[in-house]
């Protein structure tokens, strides 16, 4: 599946009603032992009000997995809480976040900030 990468932000969470419901569901369809269903929305808006963000894919004007993003102090990010929606898995989108997320990783200054905005 073609997916490109993009990041959200406690801005993007704030202004796009679109990105919010996208992650909203897809950390909903996280295995319930992982995350209650009822807890997703807290959970992103928890991790993105602590100054983190989402690393997520995107395809069709829909964001259809994501990762917990997570800076460290030297600039490199902390990867968590990789989820994909119940009804896109089996098809690549984890496999290819994960290649974006790292190719984009190889572009960034040691300081961890992006050398040019995607």
């Amino acid at each position: 599946m073609p997916v490109t990468l993009q990041h959200v932000d406690q801005t993007r969470w704030a202004q796009d009603s679109q990105a919010r419901q996208d992650l909203i569901r897809i950390y909903q369809d996280a295995d319930p032992a992982y995350l209650a269903p009822d807890a997703a929305k807290a959970f992103v808006a928890d991790h993105l009000r602590a100054g983190n963000g989402f690393a997520c894919a995107l395809f069709n004007a829909r964001l259809l997995g994501a990762v917990a993003v997570t800076p460290n102090a030297d600039g490199a990010w902390q990867l968590s809480h990789l989820c994909v929606r119940a009804e896109t898995r089996g098809r690549g989108v984890a496999t290819r976040l994960l290649a974006l997320v790292a190719a984009e990783a190889k572009t960034r200054a040691p300081t961890g900030t992006p050398e040019e905005a995607p």
